[in-house]
């Protein structure tokens, strides 16, 4: 099997859209060797591709479901469907929710597959992060980086 995948999906441009993307650049910087971690716009086919042979997966994305903003949800997708209202401000026609549903249909889910989900604030056009999603984006990190050393230890 593949490394374990981290991806970051985001819209860089649009405010706090960006939350999974950033993640995924500051981690990248600092992960172990043996785990991959890969930004996206999170298009469907993209999302397969990167799924595909994969044994874990651990997704971040900003969300919207009228939490807290900068909240982090932790979801696991092998227990079964994503919520979809949460991640449905994706500017594809087929988001998040539906790849992890279409990877389940055509047996390609990674027996591990979490998604972290920071509750965002805005995503205008050409915003930056909204300071309570800055903050997540350092708290995921420290989070992802914590658990991959506990899985090391």
């Amino acid at each position: 099997m593949a490394p374990t995948l981290i991806i970051g999906i985001g819209h860089p441009d649009r405010g706090d859209d960006a939350a999974g993307r950033i993640v995924a650049a500051r981690l990248g910087e600092r992960a172990p060797a043996d785990v991959e971690v890969v930004e996206t716009d999170g298009e469907a086919a993209k999302l397969l591709d990167l799924m595909e042979g994969r044994d874990r997966v651990i997704v971040v994305d900003a969300c919207l479901s009228g939490a807290t903003p900068g909240m982090i949800h932790s979801l696991d997708a092998n227990a079964g469907p994503l919520p979809r209202p949460m991640f449905a401000m994706s500017s594809h026609a087929i988001g998040l929710v539906e790849s992890v549903e279409l990877a389940r249909i055509l047996g390609i889910l990674p027996r591990h597959c979490q998604v972290l989900a920071i509750e965002a604030a805005r995503f205008d056009l050409g915003a930056g992060l909204s300071s309570p999603v800055a903050a997540a984006v350092d708290e995921a990190v420290d989070r992802l980086l914590a658990l991959l050393a506990l899985e090391k230890a």
